[in-house]
């Protein structure tokens, strides 16, 4: 909290970072708010929103390694006097110049929050300066301080601003829904499960949300990042192929601590942080197409098992790779005091944070394999890394890949992919394949299909079975993709890139979502994904139209705060008619106007 430090810690050492092609992520919180006393110059803060414009110009200007557009994530804790200002950095309406719309936003969000949230009380909110040691606290010292802190603002002594914690979470979801910003992540859950709480704290994630490290005066949190191909280790029965698993495992970590040694860096805090504690990111992509080859729907009791099955095993492998490298190669500087050392294994702190939160963690406890060899083979040899997994987005070399991304539900079963060789219509094999053996890949099906870009939900032809396999993203209720989630996450010792779907803007539901990801224990979210209000009249393709349901817009929500984050493709059309009639605030998308470079209202 000095302009040093915001200029050169916080601006330029971004752009050093965003140069050699970083994805930024960061905690602003010490930034004393709005009217906070300046000392030096006996003056008032103009607050924490012109830095974060001043950052998000930054990544404007120094890009990703000149290969892609700069990306970073300002992360802010809920008790902020500047949160209500914070929440409004995406919105298109309102000063521009407190508006950042090249940057990502988050909540960190203390359990206290949540708890005061649910039982409806009242919460407060302070200025950083005055209440120093807030953000460096979490869990039973955190609540017990912020308790005094409100004592002293009651009394006087400091500044304090008490509102009702339910309408900061409503205002969280409503700017979450109309902007897909901030997104929610959960303080304690990252501090109190983070193996390297003897020597530091948590004070954000990264980029993508999926990083969970330690950031301080003389460090700045880096880890390399690779993902298994999980598809490619499925039996044809349909078992997960253990041998060729940790074949896999053994082989990628060791490529990813390489990095650590050989790596380049940017910035003297981020050798630093990387070399004292060498902590790695293996994740997985291709849970889709391994659930489509396991023949098992995304949306079934069973998926969720073979989350906690596969997560388990790559768990159980990856740290006996990075247990047996320290025995090769020695331990990490820190590894004495951390929760390997003292025997908790990802697991073993959900009792943890159950305990400190005081609110039951609704994660089953266990698993399928015998972890008491590989515990003794931690205490015996150590770890070589601090931190060994991380589920990352894996859209792009998801691709190279032909697999499915990360840990996502399929978006949907037919879109149309552009490139610089035209538009090309793909369509999922698996769905084709099941369709083909039902004998119901017939001109009528194939038709119908078309007309509701892939959905199958409307077509009476088609089993329920397979529409069930074949639900998309939007169509899977929000419970499953949580709480596969939250038995991936109690193996996972950083975080994941959790994106959450609604369809319909629905504040309950909102809710109940958010409120389901904090209760299982998630760490972090990441993109809540909605869909666009209007759907493209199909000229060519015969269908009773009849029986085509028409989308409505949501009473009260603006056009323009209709999300549309996240198309799975815009196609170019000559004439657009849209289901729900015409909506001359709604406007299409043409994509030769998009690789032009030309702004996309529509998208807005």
């Amino acid at each position: 909290d000095s302009i040093e430090s915001i200029m050169l810690r916080g601006i330029a050492e971004n752009a050093f970072l965003s140069k050699w092609a970083g994805g930024l992520g960061g905690s602003w919180t010490s930034v004393r708010g709005t009217g906070g006393f300046i000392q030096g110059t006996n003056g008032e803060s103009q607050g924490v929103i012109p830095f974060l414009k001043m950052h998000n110009d930054q990544l404007v200007a120094v890009n990703q390694g000149g290969k892609r557009a700069g990306s970073g994530c300002a992360y802010l804790e809920s008790w902020h006097n500047d949160i209500f200002d914070f929440l409004e950095l995406r919105r298109n309406t309102g000063d521009d110049r407190r508006r950042t719309h090249d940057m990502n936003t988050a909540n960190w969000i203390p359990d206290l929050f949540m708890k005061r949230m649910e039982a409806r009380e009242h919460w407060t909110l302070f200025r950083s300066n005055e209440v120093p040691d807030l953000h460096d606290l979490y869990g039973q010292a955190f609540e017990k301080r912020y308790a005094e802190y409100e004592q002293m603002a009651e009394e006087g002594k400091i500044y304090g601003k008490r509102i009702e914690a339910l309408e900061l979470w409503k205002h969280m979801l409503k700017l979450l829904f109309e902007t897909g910003h901030p997104w929610m992540t959960f303080k304690d859950a990252c501090n109190l499960r983070s193996p390297q709480d003897h020597v530091g704290v948590i004070h954000s994630s990264n980029l993508c949300t999926e990083i969970t490290l330690n950031t301080s005066d003389d460090e700045t949190a880096v880890c390399n990042l690779g993902s298994i191909v999980l598809d490619n280790h499925i039996k044809p029965n349909g078992d997960l192929d253990h041998a060729k698993l940790r074949e896999t495992i053994r082989v990628a970590v060791r490529a990813l601590d390489n990095v650590i040694d050989i790596n380049f860096y940017p910035t003297g805090p981020a050798e630093t942080s990387n070399r004292r504690h060498r902590p790695i990111g293996l994740g997985v992509m291709g849970l889709q197409t391994a659930l489509y080859k396991k023949g098992v729907a995304f949306a079934s009791q069973e998926a969720i098992e073979f989350n906690d099955e596969m997560m388990e095993a790559i768990a159980f492998y990856a740290y006996e790779a990075s247990s047996d490298l320290a025995a090769e190669r020695g331990t990490y500087s820190t590894f004495k005091g951390s929760k390997w050392d003292r025997g908790l294994l990802p697991q073993d702190t959900l009792e943890i944070l159950e305990q400190e939160r005081g609110v039951e963690v609704e994660v089953p406890r266990g698993g399928k394999l015998d972890w008491t060899p590989l515990r003794e083979k931690i205490q015996s040899q150590g770890m070589r890394n601090s931190n060994v997994l991380a589920i990352a987005p894996t859209a792009t070399i998801a691709n190279i890949m032909g697999t499915s991304p990360c840990i996502e539900p399929v978006y949907k079963n037919m879109f149309v992919k552009s490139n610089l060789s035209g538009d090309f219509v793909l369509v999922n094999p698996f769905m084709v394949r099941d369709l083909k053996a039902a004998g119901l890949w017939i001109p009528e099906v194939v038709d119908q299909i078309k007309y509701f870009d892939g959905e199958l939900e409307h077509i009476d032809q088609i089993p329920s079975e397979i529409k069930q396999r074949y639900l998309t993203a939007f169509g899977i209720p929000y419970e499953f993709i949580i709480d596969a989630a939250a038995r991936r996450q109690k193996w996972i010792d950083q975080s994941q890139s959790v994106n959450l779907f609604l369809g319909q803007a629905d504040m309950k539901t909102l809710s109940h979502m958010y409120r389901r990801a904090w209760h299982v224990g998630l760490k972090t979210t990441y993109y809540l994904r909605s869909l666009s209000a209007s759907n493209i009249e199909k000229a060519t393709v015969s269908v009773a139209k009849d029986r085509v349901p028409v989308a409505e817009s949501e009473p009260g929500i603006e056009p323009d705060a209709r999300n549309a984050n996240d198309l799975a493709a815009v196609v170019e059309v000559t004439s657009v008619a849209y289901l729900a009639g015409e909506d001359p605030a709604i406007k299409a998308c043409r994509i030769d106007a998009m690789m032009r470079g030309e702004e996309c209202e529509a998208c807005q």
